[in-house]
């Protein structure tokens, strides 16, 4: 049947809901179960069969070099597609669309989920669809743009029906497509939306978009609640993720990178994950749903849950810790008190003295 072997990645978003995270690395490469984001998405694409995958991204593309390494490993060429102005969810993909081969692959950058995407891919080819999309169901449909679907051809959209208004519509789209060239081709070169321009368009023009109800995971990582809450999906094993199951949990749900130290009086209950290189100290408690990121040190006595801490995190003596989103190199004095969500920077500093609360941020030093 054939698969489709190119994709694009929306990678180019301000990311204003993270900073200040965003402040000093793209969003789609923070951190995500302790490797950049994308490197995991870019392992999925490569067991679809995905062998060529554009970045579509900012202005400057340098940041995403990073991600050079994961391609070539897994067999796939990587190229980017800078956008030195924002051209909306479609105009920098339909800016590349004609380099493309075949059908590709649109995900956006910072949407999370499990979907099988060779499946996807597959059942596109056979229909011979102009463009499908990945769909989600949701309780309450008043806050999304539902699918009106007619057994998987999609007939148009309804932008945030209150719940009930349209029984047995409750499919939402899920930010993962595959398109044919030529149907984006079509719209002109400059700002475009798919929500808003290319879907509709191209269902009042009686071309076939297919909507593929998927049970598969899914979650916006956009902001730092829903950062963290991305995170304990994969850590429970609700969502499958590349860079967890490179590293198998033991039989307390911990999963442990090379060269860990836990102090025999610490305790680590997981699921958590603990990157290669971290040290954790006496009687220092450590979960649920943490991960520690490379070279993370804890001191004496602290307590962490629910947080996720990017490599070289250093978390002082005694600290007490829930639900904090670290940058690399951050640090936590020893006694502070962090009640969150709360984001630090890259290289920033928690002092000790009244608690930090649910939406402090401190920016990157």
């Amino acid at each position: 049947m054939g698969q489709v072997q190119e994709a694009m990645i929306v990678a180019g978003g301000a990311g204003t809901r993270l900073r200040p995270l965003t402040d000093t690395s793209p969003k789609p490469l923070l951190p995500f179960c302790g490797e950049p984001f994308l490197a995991g998405v870019l392992v999925r694409l490569a067991e679809a069969g995905v062998r060529r995958v554009w970045l579509v991204v900012g202005a400057d593309p340098s940041p995403f070099m990073v991600l050079e390494p994961v391609a070539r490993a897994h067999g796939m060429e990587l190229e980017s597609v800078p956008e030195p102005e924002p051209l909306d969810t479609a105009g920098g993909v339909r800016s590349a669309i004609e380099r493309c081969e075949g059908s590709v692959f649109v995900l956006n950058g910072d949407v999370l989920t499990d979907v099988d995407l060779g499946a996807v891919g597959r059942g596109h080819l056979a229909a011979g669809a102009d463009a499908t999309l990945v769909l989600t169901r949701v309780e309450d449909t008043s806050t999304f743009g539902v699918c009106v679907l007619d057994g998987e051809r999609i007939t148009g959209f309804v932008e945030k029906p209150p719940t009930g208004t349209l029984p047995g519509q409750d499919a939402v789209n899920a930010g993962t497509y595959v398109l044919e060239p030529a149907a984006l081709a079509r719209f002109p070169l400059g700002r475009l939306s798919f929500e808003r321009q290319v879907f509709p368009d191209l269902v009042a023009g009686g071309a076939l978009v297919r909507g593929v109800v998927s049970d598969a995971a899914w979650a916006d990582l956009g902001t730092p609640e829903r950062y963290l809450e991305g995170h304990r999906l994969a850590l429970s094993g609700a969502l499958d993720w590349p860079t967890l199951a490179a590293l198998p949990a033991s039989a307390d749900g911990v999963h442990r990178g090379a060269d860990v130290e836990v102090a025999p009086s610490a305790s680590v209950v997981g699921p958590a994950l603990l990157a290669a290189g971290v040290s954790i100290g006496d009687g220092a408690r450590i979960g649920p749903d943490v991960v520690l990121g490379a070279g993370c040190r804890i001191g004496a006595g602290a307590t962490i849950v629910d947080s996720v801490l990017a490599a070289g995190t250093v978390v002082g003596a005694g600290a007490t810790v829930d639900r904090l989103v670290a940058g690399e190199h951050a640090r936590v004095a020893d006694a502070a008190v962090i009640d969150g969500p709360v984001v630090l920077g890259d290289g920033a500093l928690a002092p000790a003295g009244p608690t930090l609360g649910a939406g402090t941020r401190i920016p990157a030093v």
